[in-house]
């Protein structure tokens, strides 16, 4: 009888004794904060708030520029589901869009840019507070005094900087060296990852990336990244880690 061979991991896996990382970049749901944060808090606060903030800044450039993204992004939409948003200057047009993308949880550009406008109020006014898991503190300055943390989320490089400068342990700001968005490219593909690692002065293999999402974390491993897949309380069971590192706690690295 042939013996099965076993599954083949990609060395970063396999071998954990690799030279230790110039760039630990972090995924956010799931990862560095629970999945409550985001669909109890942060996107039914904005989803309550987008017409009366779209009301009273329809005319701010920045709040425009994001109006005409989410305009070419509904041109471009194959979903005949989806409600249409063609004019920029209809701003009440884009609410039902905007409604519509949040439901199916899309990583739209403009979407996240308008939800991180509205965060900031919240967060400045104290009415949101970045929630993160108890281990995140202590792996942030642990890995920050011996290479570089970055941040990698479908959510705006402004909503990233509003988590973690109000989050509950305090201002984290100082121990995280980049921020970056779906403006780099998507999660799911292997360039991104190969840019960041080019945007933070390193070669991919040199970056370990942290995620609760298999689909986030095969496209990093085929750029060359070490890949942890990130067991949090909360997080949607995986059956089948691609052959990924499972891990429970930032505490074991």
């Amino acid at each position: 009888m042939t013996k099965a061979k076993p599954p083949k991991n990609h060395p970063n896996d396999k071998n954990p004794s690799l030279g230790a990382p110039k760039l630990f970049l972090l995924d956010v749901e799931g990862t560095v904060a629970p999945l409550s944060l985001i669909y109890d808090q942060l996107f039914p606060y904005a989803r309550g708030r987008f017409e009366r903030f779209l009301q009273a800044h329809v005319g701010d450039p920045g709040v425009a520029s994001d109006l005409a993204m989410l305009a070419e992004e509904n041109g471009a939409e194959t979903d005949p589901t989806a409600p249409k948003f063609a004019t920029p200057e209809y701003w009440d047009e884009a609410i039902p869009y905007l409604n519509w993308l949040m439901d199916r949880d899309r990583k739209s550009t403009a979407l996240k840019s308008l939800q991180g406008r509205i965060w900031q109020r919240g967060f400045e006014s104290d009415e949101l507070t970045g929630t993160l898991f108890d281990d995140v503190p202590s792996a942030l300055e642990r890995w920050s005094s011996a290479a570089h943390v970055a941040i990698f989320s479908s959510g705006s490089v402004a909503a990233q900087l509003l988590l973690f400068r109000h989050s509950s342990f305090g201002d984290l700001t100082p121990l995280i060296s980049g921020y970056f968005d779906t403006r780099t490219g998507p999660k799911t593909v292997k360039a991104s990852y190969e840019s960041i690692a080019s945007a933070m002065g390193c070669e991919p293999g040199e970056v370990m990336f942290f995620s609760d999402v298999v689909r986030e974390l095969d496209p990093a491993r085929e750029a060359g990244c070490h890949t942890r897949l990130v067991m949090r309380e909360g997080n949607i069971p995986v059956d089948d880690a691609h052959g990924h590192r499972r891990i429970k706690s930032f505490t074991v690295l």
